[in-house]
């Protein structure tokens, strides 16, 4: 599509700042892409050659199958081209109906909106229901899912911003797509953590961030520091109930059916991804791996805060339980039970 058409779509305060953003981030100006879109499907379509990337005109919220455009795109550039999309967002699509109607009717559209482009896309049968009715167009996409995709298909998130009543984001071509076909999607997740001898396991846990918030813990982490308890800082990955179930660990249940595997144990450490798995120390890496990890770990037990105060916290743990395996769990056991009721501990 040629630039003209995009111009059209947009107001020229819009094209302004679309323009300036692109050039901020790229050092490039818009004439320097190609323009494309997917509204006769996901395949690109390429009117010339590939300059330095492809700006792509349709709403990824109307690409019946998202990362196999992001997949093509990724086929065609190179290393270090970028790809310019734009979405309206989850919260960007319920402010806009929340204004376009009067609250009387605006909160149940909105509610059966969701439902039918958010929830029942996320089963494998009720997927059916929900191409059936609209074709895998207008569908909502939260940025986090956005984000996500788009590392997942191999391009690095260079920054996003707000244009106008849509999101634009520019990454950049780093690698080839990860391919993932069973990428975490639905109500219970499956998360790949490092376990007993290095082993990599999958845990179960109820979700509590969106789609494709796996992919983005690199993104996060040079966003963001670590806070108290080891997690991120403003980590907008975590969905409003995700706070809730995490508070009072009802995210956790599925993990007792790793237990019953016998992949974890009641009382250690916890199962670590591979990101923060590698922010170790080696020497911690090996202590780590020589045991199965728990579902109760010592941080309950020591209240750390900080990365320095957990790995020490580890620490204690591990080499304790190696001289007494039996009485260094049962005494961990009920120091952790003590705070969560005594001190009001609760997971993040």
């Amino acid at each position: 599509m040629a630039e003209k058409g995009q111009k059209k779509k947009l107001s020229e305060k819009s094209n302004q700042n679309l323009t300036k953003f692109i050039h901020e981030k790229t050092g490039l100006g818009r004439g320097s892409f190609t323009y494309t879109n997917a509204d006769n499907g996901w395949h690109i379509n390429v009117l010339d050659e590939v300059t330095n990337g492809y700006i792509c005109t349709t709403k990824i919220n109307s690409i019946r199958r998202v990362n196999k455009f992001f997949e093509a795109a990724n086929e065609h550039l190179q290393n270090d081209q970028y790809l310019v999309i734009n979405l309206e967002t989850k919260d960007q699509r319920k402010k806009r109906i929340l204004k376009k109607f009067p609250s009387l009717v605006s909160y149940p559209y909105y509610s059966l909106d969701f439902i039918l482009k958010r929830v029942l896309p996320k089963t494998k049968h009720t997927r059916k229901v929900y191409f059936a009715i609209t074709k895998g167009k207008n569908r909502v996409i939260s940025l986090t899912e956005a984000l996500g995709r788009l590392v997942s298909c191999g391009f690095e998130i260079v920054d996003y911003q707000v244009i106008g009543n849509l999101t634009y984001i520019i990454s950049k071509k780093i690698r080839k797509p990860f391919f993932d076909m069973q990428p975490t999607y639905g109500a219970i997740v499956k998360l790949k953590r490092v376990g007993y001898k290095g082993r990599i396991f999958n845990v179960y846990k109820v979700r509590t961030m969106y789609p494709y918030s796996e992919y983005l813990q690199d993104y996060i982490f040079k966003l963001n520091a670590l806070e108290e308890g080891g997690k991120f800082k403003n980590d907008f990955r975590t969905t409003s109930y995700g706070l809730f179930f995490r508070r009072f660990w009802i995210d956790e249940l599925p993990m007792l059916f790793n237990w019953l595997k016998r992949e974890m144990k009641l009382v250690g450490v916890r199962p670590l991804s591979k990101q923060y798995f590698y922010l170790y120390p080696k020497e911690l890496q090996d202590m780590r791996i020589k045991t199965k990890p728990g579902l109760v770990p010592p941080y309950y037990a020591d209240m750390p805060k900080g990365l320095d105060e957990i790995l020490e916290s580890e620490r204690k743990y591990l080499e304790s339980y190696r001289k007494s395996p039996i009485s260094t769990d049962i005494r961990y056991f009920f120091l952790a039970f003590k705070n969560i009721l005594l001190s009001g501990a609760r997971s993040r």
